[in-house]
């Protein structure tokens, strides 16, 4: 069974947003996916993601911003 994912609506400044999608762009995923991807690996580098939990970011819909 898939993980249950919760929306969550972020601020974020233009020039964060602008080199995350440069970078998801570069990495082949969406903005969404970059950035759970980006969040993940800073948890499970600082210890605070349970082992296990650090599976791959799979987009389960298309990102309609996407160009």
């Amino acid at each position: 069974m898939p993980a249950k994912k919760k929306a969550y609506p972020l601020r974020i400044s233009a020039s964060v947003l602008e080199a995350m999608q440069r970078w998801s762009d570069d990495e082949l995923r969406s903005v969404n996916a970059q950035i759970e991807y980006v969040l993940r690996e800073a948890l499970r580098k600082s210890g605070r993601l349970k082992p296990g939990t650090a599976k791959p970011v799979v987009d389960d819909e298309p990102d309609p911003d996407r160009r």
